[in-house]
């Protein structure tokens, strides 16, 4: 499957809010037990793209299909160099590929960007994340045992790391 990636822009709020709405329902990859607000989803919009941080959305035929995003991974001045993915694909279209495209454009946007590493939070020890993330080159990080409650049970949470451009190699050139 090829979908077409491009920019979020504020006018996607709403799609993405359905799309994610469906995983904090009915899912256990967000620990999150009440869906944001369309609004809501336009404030983080607003604030991932105003940091210049990448954020995607993939179309098929002009319907926004899935999104992904990177943040910096923790928000003190160190971490600058290290972010975190979020990746959310339509219930109707998963296992399509599309999150692996998402997720191979983000991973090239967040190195443009400055990003030396991409940390994957998994919530729930979700299997196809972890799939996902491996099949790109990730690797396990570490397990957090029952760290969330969610739908009557206890939910681990996988931390997988790939480097991104040089990595560790070298210092960040505006260090």
């Amino acid at each position: 499957m090829t979908v077409a990636l491009r920019a979020v822009i504020l006018d996607d709020a709403a799609d993405l809010t359905a799309i994610y709405a469906h995983h904090v329902i009915h899912g256990t990859a967000s620990y999150e037990t009440v869906p944001p607000s369309s609004q809501e989803t336009r404030a983080k919009i607003d604030h991932i793209s105003g940091k210049g941080w990448p954020f995607l959305v993939a179309c098929d035929e002009g319907q926004v299909v899935g999104y992904a995003y990177a943040t910096q991974f923790r928000d003190r001045p160190a971490y600058a160099y290290a972010c975190e993915d979020s990746i959310y694909i339509s219930a109707d279209r998963t296992g399509q590929g599309i999150g692996r495209e998402l997720l191979a454009g983000l991973k090239i946007s967040a190195a443009r960007y400055g990003f030396r590493q991409m940390v994957a939070v998994i919530g729930g020890a979700e299997p196809a994340s972890i799939a996902l993330h491996a099949a790109l080159g990730f690797e396990h990080a570490g397990r957090l045992a029952a760290t969330g409650w969610k739908h009557g049970q206890w939910l681990d949470t996988v931390y997988m790391q790939i480097a991104l451009g040089a990595g560790a190699n070298s210092p960040p050139t505006d260090a």
